[in-house]
């Protein structure tokens, strides 16, 4: 079974948040800055890739996707500063 991620993008720090989910973050993140995905990230230019977790398999990462659509958005920001205090965009790591 594929694994997956879980994904935030920003226009900049403390701006619009956006999460998705795929099973593969690179190609992702390549249509994302691209323009291919996603009215909402094009309308709010969410392009900045600033935090993500893998799973061992997609339904985990779908499942949690699902639950952080709920979240707040403090607990957005707090996981983004924990891994990614600069809010850099970690898409030239992938």
């Amino acid at each position: 079974m594929k694994s997956g991620y879980v994904y935030i993008l920003t226009n900049g720090p403390m701006g619009v948040l956006y999460n998705g989910v795929s099973s593969d973050l690179a190609a992702r993140m390549e249509q994302h800055k691209s323009g291919a995905v996603s009215s909402f990230t094009k309308r709010y230019n969410c392009h900045r890739f600033v935090w993500f977790v893998q799973f061992e398999n997609i339904h985990d990462a779908r499942a949690f996707e699902h639950r952080m659509k709920k979240w707040n958005r403090a607990w957005k920001i707090n996981r983004i500063v924990e891994m990614n205090p600069q809010w850099r965009d970690l898409a030239s790591d992938l």
